[in-house]
Order: structure tokens, then sequence, then C-alpha cells
């Protein structure tokens, strides 16, 4: 395929867990991938991976929540074939009672205000080409909640809810919404940033269970989604490990 010719994929959050597996799959399945994140060394070392392996990749340093950064990050692409809004994340587990709403606000920000200057910023382009894809990364924590999850279950109910709207509004173009919906992943980062540090307390999250899911068995869901045949929108993708029946019943092996 000649680069011209290349689909374009734009993986926001590419700096490490999903979002990297995501680029590294996409990129195996043919797609020239722009990788974004704040970390400039971890999308730049992730870049110089890929196009060592002989894929095309390029790095921009990019902070979702700037608006004016994302808008001189879309004018810099030539095309934009594919989306996928990964960035985001949880920050405390707190009650409502006593949740503070600094940590509300930033998960906010990060998953549906980020979301929504992104695709925004990024829909001429992807109405553009011949058929368009929009990934909107949410988590089962968008459709139902649990205790000590509020923030985090308002943040991802928006982002589910700005994928599920978007699709009624732009139907009739040549752009797909698809919205994957992970469960229990065990990454090097979510539940220890979501703990502020406190590994131990990360830890628990997966403790005894058997075989939670990776980032690269959500990064081959999102491929498989999107490499799709263009007429198909996968409109809902819930993807658990099999121990996990819901937000709130894990099997745990002690």
């Amino acid at each position: 395929m000649t680069a011209a010719a290349q689909p374009v994929a734009v993986v926001t959050g590419a700096s490490s867990g999903i979002g990297a597996a995501t680029a590294r799959r996409l990129a195996a399945a043919g797609h020239h991938v722009v990788l974004t994140a704040r970390r400039r060394d971890r999308i730049e070392a992730l870049a110089a991976e890929l196009t060592a392996a002989g894929h095309r990749a390029q790095a921009y340093a990019l902070d979702v929540t700037d608006r004016a950064a994302v808008d001189a990050f879309a004018a810099s692409l030539d095309r934009c074939d594919v989306l996928v809004n990964n960035a985001g994340g949880a920050l405390g587990a707190d009650p409502v009672a006593t949740g503070d709403p600094e940590d509300w606000r930033r998960m906010y920000e990060v998953n549906v205000i980020g979301t929504l200057h992104v695709t925004q910023a990024l829909l001429p382009a992807l109405t553009a080409g011949d058929g368009g894809t929009v990934v909107v990364v949410s988590s089962t924590a968008g459709h139902a909640t649990y205790e000590g999850g509020a923030g985090y279950v308002a943040a991802k109910n928006g982002a589910r809810v700005l994928a599920e709207t978007l699709r009624l509004e732009i139907v009739g173009t040549p752009v797909r919404v698809v919205e994957v919906a992970p469960g229990m992943v065990k990454t090097e980062e979510f539940a220890t940033t979501r703990f502020r540090g406190d590994e131990e307390r990360a830890a628990k999250v997966y403790e005894g269970v058997p075989d939670p899911l990776s980032a690269d068995d959500v990064a081959d869901t999102i491929t498989w989604a999107v490499t799709r045949p263009p007429h198909v929108n996968i409109d809902l993708l819930v993807v658990r490990p099999r121990a996990q029946a819901s937000n709130t019943k894990v099997h745990r092996e002690r």
C-alpha cells in the first residue's frame, strides 16, 4: 500500500496501556498511526519501535483537555480515517459523601471534554474520507455503577452518552461510531494512578482474579471493530474477563 493510500489512525492516550497496545495492533493491521499523549518520551519511543518494525508511525505530544492544542494538532494532519478516543482514567475510590470535587472535575475533563475536543476537531477530516471511524473507549463503569466509583462512573457515562448521541446525529455520513467498554483490565498504571501510587492497594484490585484482561485483549477488540467492512458498525462491545460477571461480582481464587 502506498503512503498516500494508507489509512491514518489517531490514538489518544497512547503512552501506555490500552492506547499503546491499540497503536501496535492498528499499525500491524496496516494503519499509519499517530500517537498522542502528554508524555512525549513515551510516545516517541513507541513511534520509534513501530517504525523499526516497518510500520508508519509518528508521535505528537498533546493534552486533550487543551482545546487550542487539539485544534493545532488537527490542523497538522493531512487526513484522518480512524480516531480512537482512549485518553482517560480514574482518580480515587471515595464515596459520594467525601469524594474530592477536583478528582471528579479532572475525570470529567479528560474522559468527556477531552473526547469531545478531539472528536470535534477531527470530525471534518473523518467525514471527508471514504469511511471514517470514531472509537470511544468507555468502560463497564459507564453502564453500571458501584460503591466508591461514582466520579468515574459519571465520567464514563458521559463518554458513553457522547458516543450514542454522536451516532444519532451523524447518521447518513460515512462515519461509524463505535463504543468499546472494557471491564477489569490489568495494566501497568490504571489502578496505581487511581490510588495515587499506592501499589499495595492497586494490587488488591486484581488479587486472586484468574486472568484479568490485558491491554492487548482490549486492543485486539478495538482493532477487530475498526477493521470490519465499512458498512458494519459495532455500536457497543462490552468485553470482560471470564472471571468478572459484573462490576460487583468477580470470581477470586484464594
